[in-house]
């Protein structure tokens, strides 16, 4: 009995540290791309930070708009001084909940399709969005997040000179890549 009851004393612990865990990032990677018969723009930003709390499903991205690195400086200078400026919208953030969390196992290893809703918050403008994704567990972890989805730029405000219309698509893909560790190591 008493062995019994020591065993049940350590499962109720090890479910309590379990379920406090997080995951985290400091340096994500998030590109995007924009494709127009005059000229493709390609940007990556490898200063992401992102927490995903394993108790509710809950995760948070915040991405300095600075970061992103573009193949040519006059492109980079326009972005954040003319598009999506910069200095008064240093960063964007999304705050949302993976909404299959309940369903997945992280005893279970492999790739898991999720559902992520929640608020995007870029050029000082909110907007709820759902977007499909990939989790991948690895060691009772969650150990990679991706994700890609397009975004209309109009939707946050970006203004686009019409001098340069023809050359800056109206949508971009963002694609999304996380490699998380687990909180305290």
């Amino acid at each position: 009995m008493k062995n019994f009851l020591i065993l049940i004393v350590l499962s109720t612990l090890f479910s309590f540290s379990a379920d406090a865990q997080k995951f985290y990032t400091r340096d994500g990677h998030i590109s995007f791309f924009s494709s127009t018969p005059v000229e493709d723009i390609k940007a990556d930003n490898y200063q992401v930070s992102s927490v995903l709390n394993a108790e509710n499903g809950e995760i948070v991205f915040s991405v300095l708009m600075k970061g992103f690195e573009f193949e040519k400086a006059l492109m980079e200078e326009h972005f954040n001084e003319k598009y999506v400026h910069s200095d008064e919208h240093p960063k964007a953030v999304f705050k949302g909940q993976i909404d299959n969390w309940k369903e997945i196992n992280l005893e279970k290893e492999g790739a898991v399709p999720v559902t992520v809703s929640g608020v995007l918050t870029l050029h000082g403008v909110d907007q709820e969005i759902v977007q499909e994704g990939e989790l991948t567990i690895a060691n009772g972890i969650v150990s990679e997040a991706i994700s890609s989805f397009e975004i209309a730029l109009e939707d946050y405000e970006v203004k686009i000179p019409s001098i340069v219309k023809e050359n800056i698509s109206k949508t971009v893909e963002v694609n999304v890549m996380m490699q998380y560790q687990l909180y305290g190591k």
